[in-house]
């Protein structure tokens, strides 16, 4: 997707100019300039208008830049005006897909034309992102639909084909995002033929790969910026060495985000599937090649074999920590062994048809993943684990089984990254900082001696917000610690008036609310609309949500950032405990005690700060404008139990603070001035 050039505008991107005068960005920020003369509600703010000019300047000097801005400083509008002006090709990165299309569809548009700035924008996504010509065609002659929702989306998505020139996905909103039906009519890396397709002149992700080639700002998401620099495929490979200038907005999902594609993993979900295409491709190009029903099973068995390993519903270990005599061993060997039959029969094949051949591909790669993967187990086992550069481990879920290879720092992996051609980095968040010390940030990304910035909100935390920490809450690990949570909500919620997000740290904790939460409500007859993360989609429930006025929601991981709800619809945010990373994670304990064999504490060094920046996210979800006024609940008795508490409120927003119920059903009961 890609939008015109303003009239008489050039396609060529001008060179980075030496210098940029702080006085034009004081002109075009200030009273009277440029953006308060085009976008309606613009005010001048002070610590906007510096960031803007520590923004160019970096990019000025090609230079990296860490801006922590808090929420209310418009920080989107400060990197957009000297990237657009003074960024020449630019690489714009987004948390996640909504906020990608928000920069292009409103953002950048509004910044573009108030600045009658002459550059050309494209939106880049992930190819499981926009409609395949060749999954379609073959859903619509031998889809493998099971519902009777399948078959209608498959109509709307037939009739979407004809008329659109993108091919994304998010434009057909009748069909829900998660619907089952886009994984038959969309392409994997490993189900694309590529140039071979008959389509390929027509593939809506060559199309916003060429048209991203020849932009001047590129908005992609953190997904595809890693996904490509680990596996060159996104298209991404081609744009990097061409861009001046480089943006991570929401930046401090980086060091998850880059784990995630800089590590490895395998699926058994993914060897069932590819048996599946295996059968049906055999079936309709060579049925009598081979007997294809028995060719795909022991492959298809044996990876659920090796799920069955494992008899836990969801369960983390280490490689270290499965008993040598596990099932699980046994189970891998006889799955490669498997996967090699079944290579050998589709080789006979393959010529048959290209389909065909891709199975191959898919099947060699698979298994060569999977070698990878035992031969790296091997090696782990007799390597000093201060050597180990990756942990092993294996995450089982109530049908599959992931096989992970995730590294321990991503900080040298990223450095590799920037090398190179000159260019500048920028990265901003409103949660970068644990209080204005960037250390954490900077030693998981590999950006040693850089600067580092923070500029403050502008909202009244201490007249706008009250911090409130109620008496007599158990220990986080009790186990009625939910209903706890839920009695000593429901008169802050009853005064609020609904109103409210109760944001969990599990899904279990989310369940238990629900249910406690509904009987409670008809109970007392309040008069509340229940809305919990699961029943719909994100972004229905928070339309609903804004619509109701006077609703709860409640919600885990997903709802911690990311959500903008300005007004009296939300006015109580609950958070049940302090967001520190599941115990049982492999991960995490590898990283702490990489920290602890170096003489640091793992606990100060990495849990504490990831939970601070987490809280701080959540707890940014309450004030989002100048006119909101809240309470922030935090119902974690660790916050004043634990030496470590004095630490994480003096990181959050500067709200008023009390431990007495009636202080915050004053609160509530006060008229706004």
């Amino acid at each position: 997707m890609t939008e015109d050039l303003p009239d008489g505008a050039l396609a060529t991107v001008a060179p980075t100019p030496p210098g940029v005068h702080d006085a034009d960005v004081e002109r075009l920020f200030g009273e009277g300039g440029a953006l308060s003369q085009a976008v309606r509600g613009f005010r001048s703010r002070h610590a906007q208008t510096d960031m803007a000019k520590a923004i160019g300047n970096a990019i000025a000097g090609q230079e990296t830049l860490i801006a922590e801005a808090g929420t209310g400083t418009g920080k989107t509008f400060a990197y957009l005006v000297p990237a657009l002006l003074w960024g020449g090709k630019v690489i714009i990165s987004t948390g996640t897909k909504n906020l990608q299309d928000q920069l292009f569809s409103r953002d950048i548009p509004t910044v573009r034309k108030a600045l009658n700035a002459p550059v050309s924008v494209a939106l880049l996504k992930g190819r499981s992102n926009y409609l395949c010509h060749f999954h379609l065609e073959r859903t619509q002659q031998n889809g493998r639909m099971t519902s009777r929702d399948d078959i209608g989306n498959l109509r709307e998505i037939s009739r979407f084909m004809k008329t659109t020139t993108t091919g994304d996905k998010s434009e057909l909103s009748r069909v829900p995002e998660n619907a089952m039906i886009w994984n038959l009519v969309t392409s994997t890396r490993d189900t694309c033929m590529g140039a071979e397709c008959q389509y390929y002149q027509d593939c809506f992700v060559m199309k916003a790969r060429k048209e991203a080639q020849q932009a001047d700002v590129v908005v992609v998401n953190h997904h595809l910026f890693f996904a490509d620099v680990a596996l060159k495929e996104t298209g991404m490979a081609e744009l990097l060495p061409s861009a001046n200038t480089i943006i991570f907005d929401e930046a401090h999902q980086l060091p998850d985000t880059a784990t995630l594609f800089f590590g490895e993993t395998i699926s058994t979900s993914q060897i069932i599937e590819l048996c599946r295409d295996v059968q049906a491709e055999g079936l309709s190009h060579a049925r009598d090649g081979a007997d294809w029903a028995r060719v795909v099973a022991p492959v298809d068995r044996a990876a659920r074999d090796l799920r069955l390993a494992f008899p836990q519903d969801v369960m983390r270990l280490a490689v270290s920590q499965i008993a040598p005599s596990s099932a699980f061993f046994p189970a891998l060997v006889t799955l490669q062994t498997e996967l090699q039959a079944m290579v050998a029969v589709l080789e006979k094949q393959a010529e048959r048809a290209e389909t065909i051949e891709l199975c191959r591909v898919r099947t060699i790669e698979l298994g060569n993943q999977l070698a990878a993967w035992v031969v790296a187990t091997d090696a782990a086992a007799t390597v000093p684990d201060t050597d180990q550069e990756n942990v092993l481990w294996v995450e089982a879920f109530s049908s599959s089984l992931q096989l992970h290879q995730t590294p321990l720092s991503i900080a040298p992996i990223f450095s590799k990254q920037r090398e190179g051609s000159p260019r500048a980095w920028i990265f901003t968040s409103a949660t970068l900082a644990v209080k204005n010390d960037f250390h954490h940030f900077t030693d998981q990304m590999g950006l040693a001696d850089v600067t580092a910035r923070s500029w403050p909100s502008p909202f009244d935390y201490e007249q706008q917000g009250l911090l409130y920490v109620p008496h007599n809450m158990p220990q986080p690990n009790s186990p009625d610690y939910t209903d706890a949570v839920i009695d000593a909500a429901l008169p802050i919620i009853e005064a609020a008036g609904g109103r409210t997000f109760l944001l969990c740290t599990t899904l279990r904790a989310v369940s238990r609310a629900a249910e406690r939460l509904r009987d409670e409500f008809a109970r007392r007859n309040l008069p509340f609309p229940l809305m919990v993360q699961g029943e719909a989609g994100r972004n229905e429930l928070l339309d609903r949500f804004r619509a109701a006025g006077n609703a709860v929601l409640i919600g885990s991981q997903s709802f911690w950032e990311g959500v903008d709800v300005r007004g009296d619809a939300l006015s109580l945010v609950i958070i049940d405990k302090l967001p520190f990373s599941p115990p049982d994670d492999p991960v995490l304990a590898a990283r702490i005690a990489a920290l602890e064999r170096k003489g640091r504490n793992g606990f100060i060094h990495h849990q504490l700060p990831e939970a601070i920046i987490n809280l701080k996210q959540g707890a940014g979800r309450l004030i989002r404008d100048e006119s909101d006024r809240g309470v922030l609940m935090l119902c974690d008795p660790r916050l004043l139990s634990k030496p470590y508490g004095k630490r994480i409120w003096q990181s959050l927003p500067a709200f008023k603070r009390t431990r007495e119920r009636d202080a915050v059903l004053d609160f509530f009961a006060e008229v706004p001035k």
